[in-house]
C-alpha cells in the first residue's frame, strides 16, 4: 500500500467546485462536519451523501482502492458501486432507515494494475442526520476484521450512549465517532434535556462534559447514577480532574482534547465494568 499523507485535512484542503457537491462553503453543516471527520480518520472511510450516492472518501480509502478509483476526495457519483457498499447489502439499507450497523469480516476485492487485491474488514455504518433528524447520508468505516461474535455476546457489542455537550459542533462530532465505533448515541446540550432522556429510556453510558449550562456535568452524573446505579459515566473536561475527586461512584475521565484511541479505550473499559 502506498504511503498516506498524514497531515491534517479538512474540506477546505480541496477544491470541490468541479464535483457534484460544489463549493464546500455552501454545504449543509452535517455534510461539512462529517467530511472533516472522515478526511482525518486513520481508517479507510466513505461517506455516501444523498440517495443519488455521491461519495466522499479519505486518503486511506484511496490508497486501499487503488489509482483507478478516482481523485481524492471524490464528491461525485461513482460509475461502479464501490466494494464496501456492495458488501454492506441490507445493512446499508438499514443505515438509511436510521439504524447503525456492523457487518463483520466482509471480504472486499479491489482492482489494482495487473492484479486484484482482497482484504477483510468489519464495516461500520452510521446514519448522518440533519437538524430535523432526517438521514441525509451514511458514514461507512472499514475497521480491521474481527471474528464474528458468539450469539450470546451480540447484545454486548453496542452501547447505548447519551452525550451531553453544549457545543453543538463538538456534540455532533462525538456522536458520529461513537456511531462509527458501532454504538448508538444521542446528543443533548442541556442537563435538563439529559435528565428527561435518562428518565424515558435506558442508556448504558453517560458521556458528559464537566462544564454545562445550569448544572455541572458532575451534578448531572450524580443525579443520574442515584436514579440508575447501573449507569456508567465518562467525563470530558478541559480543566483536569479537580472537580471529580470527591465522587463516590465509578467513572472515567478524558482530558480535552482527546484522541480517538483514548475514547475507544474508555468505552472498552466501561463496557467491562460490572453492572449494578
Amino acid at each position: 500500500m502506498p504511503d498516506i499523507d498524514t497531515s491534517p485535512r479538512s474540506t477546505a484542503s480541496y477544491d470541490w467546485s468541479a464535483t457534484t457537491l460544489g463549493d464546500a462553503a455552501r454545504w449543509p453543516l452535517p455534510l461539512r462536519l462529517t467530511s472533516d471527520l472522515l478526511l482525518n480518520s486513520p481508517l479507510p472511510t466513505l461517506l455516501v451523501w444523498g440517495q443519488e450516492t455521491v461519495l466522499v472518501f479519505n486518503e486511506a480509502y484511496a490508497a486501499l482502492a487503488g489509482p483507478g478509483y478516482g481523485r481524492v476526495p471524490g464528491g461525485s457519483v461513482p460509475p461502479v458501486l464501490p466494494p464496501p457498499l456492495a458488501a454492506a447489502g441490507e445493512a446499508l439499507a438499514r443505515a438509511w432507515r436510521g439504524e447503525a450497523q456492523v457487518v463483520t469480516d466482509a471480504s472486499l476485492a479491489f482492482r489494482h494494475p495487473g492484479e486484484t487485491r482482497e482484504h477483510r474488514f468489519d464495516l461500520r455504518l452510521s446514519p448522518v442526520r440533519d437538524e430535523t433528524g432526517t438521514v441525509r447520508g451514511v458514514l461507512l468505516a472499514l475497521a480491521p476484521a474481527t471474528a464474528a461474535p458468539a450469539q450470546e455476546d451480540v447484545g454486548d457489542a453496542s452501547l447505548q450512549i447519551l452525550v451531553v455537550e453544549d457545543n453543538i459542533d463538538s456534540q455532533y462530532l462525538v456522536c458520529e465517532m461513537l456511531k462509527a465505533f458501532g454504538h448508538e448515541a444521542d446528543g443533548v446540550a442541556h442537563p435538563d434535556d439529559a435528565l428527561a432522556l435518562l428518565a424515558s429510556r435506558r442508556y448504558d453510558v453517560l458521556f458528559s462534559d464537566v462544564s454545562l449550562p445550569g448544572m455541572s456535568g458532575v451534578e448531572l452524573a450524580q443525579r443520574a447514577v442515584n436514579d440508575n446505579p447501573a449507569l456508567r459515566v465518562i467525563f470530558a473536561s478541559g480543566y483536569g480532574d479537580t472537580l471529580l475527586r470527591h465522587l463516590t461512584f465509578p467513572y472515567l475521565s478524558l482530558q480535552k482534547p482527546y484522541e480517538l484511541d483514548q475514547l475507544q479505550d474508555a468505552l472498552a473499559k466501561v463496557a467491562r465494568q460490572p453492572a449494578a
